[in-house]
């Protein structure tokens, strides 16, 4: 049984007797990382009766699901499993032989089994009813402990290395400040990413499977909030809107004329100024497309503040509102988008103050209507890793067997979670595709 069945408390609790017993047993499965894929999957392997021990650095387990969704953890999101994959764009295929072993429907149903009553919101995103995530890690540590799975807490594991002789594997780790050496038949490395750094997520994961010959595609931060050098920006911070369409736009140096064509560069929902720049849900599912870009690159978000007006309607709705009244402009698109954007737009546009709608140039009023189709914001880079909620790039999917998460390359060795080169949108999709890929892990580890 788990070592720390109230996870709150470090698990590094076990005596030196402890640990040179741990030493002496061949597992069946080490799982290194004891996030949300490494938790799952070790209550699935222990299901069925393989001998599994879970080794998580952090003194407690689940750091991230803890900090996730605000702390309340947006554990899926509520569509069927091909809009899951889907949501990951063209990589998310890979997704589908998992997510029809443990689909959404699977991963709230398996929650509500352990006592987590769940809810959806409008956006779609499934939470605890409880609105504590501290609900959904329990729960998942409940599970692997009721099967028999073990879980150590600060134990830092320092090496991976096949056995001598190709049989299994010995994992080199200090528990305590003593150094022991684990031996198993398969080990399952699910230590995520560099995203939330302050999780302890160092990225020790990927110097592990690089030296077991894996290739690692370009990290860069994903889901992680904008930052802009425009004063006019800031001055807007704090201001938010509920439905907008986003599209980040990079024009490579050389060519400043078209942007790079890019995956996932648009998304629609909410947008937040800040006192740095841009964040919310459109923003930060954009954040990948202008991570670590070169300084020389010009970066640009390009908000559709009114998606679902054309610009002939807009033309019209103006040209009506000329005809009925004669009032200020800001107070006309005060109507439509906050009045101190709207002020912002036409400061922007060169208006040097805000005229009546009788007063109003049809130059300024092109202008306003293509800002507000095309609202422009440059963009000088992200927040990085420390907010971050996901890392893009990873361990190459080519390299990986999606039909039991085993290396192609390794044999026993398999891999979960946010250490793949896989990386969804804000909504839970990102949660639902470590719990879907750490169970088909522990359906096959051992």
């Amino acid at each position: 049984m788990t070592t720390d069945p109230v996870p709150e408390k470090s698990s590094n609790t076990a005596k030196p007797s402890s640990t040179e017993k741990r030493s002496s047993i061949t597992w069946d499965a080490i799982i290194v990382g004891g996030g949300a894929a490494g938790l799952w999957a070790a209550g699935t392997a222990a299901q069925r009766g393989k001998k599994v021990l879970v080794l998580e650095k952090n003194n407690k387990a689940g750091v991230k699901i803890l900090m996730s969704g605000g702390t309340r953890c947006n554990i899926t999101h509520h569509c069927d499993s091909r809009k899951i994959a889907e949501a990951f764009g063209k990589q998310g295929r890979v997704l589908l032989s998992v997510l029809n072993r443990l689909s959404p429907e699977d991963v709230v149903r398996e929650f509500e089994s352990e006592g987590v009553a769940t809810k959806v919101e409008e956006t779609g995103k499934v939470f605890p009813v409880s609105d504590r995530a501290i609900d959904v890690r329990d729960a998942v540590v409940r599970r692997l402990a009721r099967y028999g799975a073990e879980l150590l807490c600060g134990c830092a594991v320092e090496t991976i290395k096949p056995a001598m002789g190709g049989q299994g594997f010995c994992v080199r780790a200090k528990v305590q400040g003593n150094c022991v050496e684990l031996a198993c038949k398969t080990v399952l490395i699910t230590t995520g990413g560099l995203s939330y750094s302050g999780c302890g997520t160092t990225g020790d994961g990927y110097a592990w499977v690089r030296g077991m010959g894996h290739t690692v595609t370009p990290l860069r931060p994903a889901l992680t909030p904008l930052t802009s050098p425009d004063a006019r920006v800031h001055e807007l911070s704090g201001l938010t809107l509920d439905d907008v369409l986003v599209r980040a736009d990079v024009f490579a140096h050389g060519l400043e004329t078209k942007p790079l064509k890019l995956q996932r560069r648009e998304s629609r929902g909410g947008f937040l100024w800040t006192h740095k720049g841009c964040s919310g849900p459109t923003s930060m599912n954009v954040s990948r497309c202008l991570s670590d870009r070169s300084p020389e690159d010009r970066l640009e978000l390009v908000i559709d503040l009114l998606p679902d007006s054309t610009v002939q309607q807009l033309e019209e709705w103006i040209a009506h509102e000329t005809r009925q009244s004669n009032r200020a402009i800001s107070t006309v698109l005060a109507s439509r988008i906050p009045k101190r954007l709207a002020s912002s737009i036409l400061q922007g546009i060169g208006a040097a103050y805000d005229p009546h709608l009788a007063e109003l140039p049809k130059s300024i009023r092109l202008k306003m209507i293509e800002n507000i189709k095309q609202h422009r914001i440059p963009i000088s880079g992200t927040l990085g890793y420390p907010k971050a909620e996901v890392t893009a790039g990873g361990v190459e999917i080519g390299e990986v067997n999606f039909q039991d998460m085993q290396s192609r390359l390794q044999p026993g060795l398999f891999l979960a979670g946010e250490i793949l080169d896989l990386d969804g949108p804000i909504g839970g999709y990102n949660f639902q595709a470590a719990w879907s890929t750490g169970h088909t892990a522990g359906l096959h580890v051992g």
